[in-house]
């Protein structure tokens, strides 16, 4: 297994993680379930975690991919680009999770401020999550690229 394949294997966790994290998030603020939101918190977290072997496996998968003869280089640097971007989203978010869980430990319910503010860091994370991907994508399939003709 090389660098690339193994990226391949693991970029889908953040992209599904977070989607379901930011669902997770707001379910649990429509239930106002404390156990819920603590609970959507720490999953934050943990997909905040598992977000950084993604990002440290695509840089080493640009580094062979850009040496193929039929990869655009400057693909591959855009998508690297947004992927710093979006690390240090996914950073923020898992920071700012962990420490809600921390600080408000013992609150007797979370304050709803926090939590808007957490939806709205979930919101801003998918989005430069699902950029990334798509310009990820975008280095091996044509077909998602802007311009996209089919060959007659």
């Amino acid at each position: 297994m090389n660098w690339p394949h193994m990226h391949l294997i693991i970029n889908h966790f953040p992209v599904v993680g977070f989607l379901f994290g930011l669902l997770f998030v707001l379910y649990a603020m429509i239930r106002k379930s404390e156990e819920l939101q603590k609970t959507s918190l720490g999953f934050l977290v943990l997909v905040a975690v598992i977000t950084v072997p993604v990002y440290f496996t695509g840089d080493q998968a640009g580094d062979i991919m850009e040496r193929l003869p039929d990869v655009s280089r400057s693909l591959v640097e855009q998508h690297e680009e947004a992927a710093s971007v979006s690390l240090m989203g996914v950073l923020i978010l898992g920071l700012i999770a962990a420490g809600g869980l921390f600080f408000f430990r013992r609150a007797a319910t979370m304050p709803r401020w926090f939590m808007v503010l957490t939806l709205i860091l979930a919101i801003a994370v998918n989005s430069l999550i699902g950029y990334t991907a798509n310009l990820g994508g975008q280095i091996r399939h044509p077909e998602a690229r802007k311009g996209f003709q089919l060959p007659n």
